[in-house]
């Protein structure tokens, strides 16, 4: 093999070394990448199920608030849409069950 192309192995090895190892950096980083979106799709998950959370807990105050508002007994109101929000919970936990 001449010298010339001796050299040019040389550098084709060489750039196939600094190819490989970018290589392996990206796939690392596109590793950590895939882990953090999993994480963030959970957390998003989490988030959307508490402000499901909220907002049935805030038609509970304004269902308490209205009927309240009309005047009468209004721990008894409040006790009546507790049971039948509790009913209903346990409906729906039946259904997904």
């Amino acid at each position: 093999m001449s010298g010339q192309g001796y050299e040019e192995l040389i550098v084709l090895n060489r750039k196939l070394d600094e190819l490989l190892n970018k290589y392996s950096t990206l796939k690392a980083e596109a590793e950590e990448l895939r882990r953090h979106n999993e994480g963030m799709l959970r957390m998003l998950e989490e988030k959307d199920e508490k402000i499901k959370e909220l907002e049935v807990k805030y038609e509970r105050i304004k269902i308490t608030g209205a009927l309240l508002g009309e005047g009468g007994n209004g721990a008894e109101a409040k006790r009546k849409i507790n049971d039948l929000v509790r009913e209903i919970d346990r409906c729906v936990a039946l259904l997904n069950g």
